[in-house]
């Protein structure tokens, strides 16, 4: 049996793909939980009006990525935090913290989206990686200085 697959099937194919399965995997799994549908004329017109649709609102998605990513790298952020002996903070500065000083700034990020390889626990600048998008990421200047 054909079918159009409406999303990512792992081990199968990407959205928008017409492939050939089994009678039985089309009709128990793949169609039941909106994987798929039939290859027919109909499905196949109805899925590439729909198609154009997402494509549209993937554009419009990817422009807003890449102005937010233009606003957070003319973005520098200062965070205040407690330091010790040899510039060691009490505890660290988490992504938490950065998007709170974002969102004091006028830029709202989630914290999720703040990629840290290392929690910062020392005072400095450092350079940290936001990922808006899967194909858009944007560099914060963030600087750790003393209370």
């Amino acid at each position: 049996m054909k079918v159009i697959l409406k999303s990512d099937v792992k081990d199968l194919g990407r959205m928008g793909e017409v492939v050939n399965v089994k009678d039985g995997f089309a009709r128990n799994f793949l169609v039941p939980q909106g994987l798929a549908a039939e290859a027919n004329t109909k499905n196949l017109k109805a899925f590439e009006h729909e198609k154009r649709k997402i494509q549209e609102l993937a554009k419009k998605v990817m422009a807003g990525a890449s102005d937010m990513a233009e606003r957070i790298a003319a973005a520098k952020v200062t965070i205040h935090a407690k330091a010790g002996e040899e510039d060691k903070l009490f505890g660290s500065v988490t992504s938490m913290d950065i998007a709170d000083a974002l969102k004091a700034s006028g830029i709202e990020v989630d914290k999720k989206k703040i990629v840290l390889e290392e929690p910062i626990k020392r005072l400095g600048d450092y350079a940290v990686t936001i990922k808006l998008h899967a194909e858009v990421s944007a560099q914060l200047n963030v600087q750790v200085v003393p209370e």
